[in-house]
């Protein structure tokens, strides 16, 4: 476990050195294996994890019955259900391993100990949230604003070990589609890319 692994993490301007130890102390090493379920749906959250290695997605059981993936997470992360954890309800997605990973835990309780006692962890919680109140706005806009070929240059972009690593089933649902028309996209796109001087 390495210092710099949670300062770039909780990378906050007002959080000390020292208090990093105490804020590293609070979490403990966890390994998941792949398929491994991290939360069910209808299970309160206690925990959330930093991820050093490994992905993760969380998804939805729909009313056809249908998985339907709701997000990714990769390394360097934050893997949480934030509404169940902070809102203490039964969360309404499941979280699944979809490699081996590697994680740091920190339990509820002790997140509220550290959240009360570091002036510059507090900070940088509020300024997380309101960065993730940001992402999820965004992502519901361009639901609805870009087409499929752009939903899926934005995660090749940001997230280009989920397009190498995870199912087309699952990235197919995360953006809305079928598994017919993810197939075309990505030939459409290779095909670009190849053609490109």
């Amino acid at each position: 476990m390495t210092d710099s692994f949670f300062e770039s993490i909780y990378n906050y301007p007002s959080i000390k050195k020292e208090d990093y130890k105490a804020i590293m102390a609070a979490h403990t090493k966890v390994e998941f294996s792949k398929n491994e379920i991290i939360l069910n749906e209808g299970k309160v959250s206690n925990e959330y994890f930093l991820i050093k290695k490994g992905l993760f997605r969380s998804f939805v059981i729909d009313y056809k019955g249908n998985e339907i993936t709701t997000d990714f997470f990769s390394p360097d992360d934050i893997l949480i259900e934030v509404a169940s954890l902070f809102l203490r309800i039964p969360s309404k997605e499941t979280i699944q391993a979809l490699t081996d990973c590697e994680v740091y835990k920190i339990e509820f309780n002790d997140f509220q100990k550290l959240y009360g006692t570091i002036e510059g962890f507090t900070e940088w919680g509020r300024t997380w949230m309101s960065q993730q109140l940001f992402i999820v706005k965004h992502r519901a806009v361009n639901m609805h604003t870009q087409s499929a070929s752009q939903r899926y240059l934005s995660l090749v972009k940001e997230k280009s070990q989920i397009i190498k690593k995870v199912p087309l089933k699952y990235i197919a649902s995360y953006l809305g589609i079928t598994d017919t028309s993810l197939s075309r996209i990505r030939k459409e796109v290779l095909s670009q890319t190849e053609n490109l001087p």
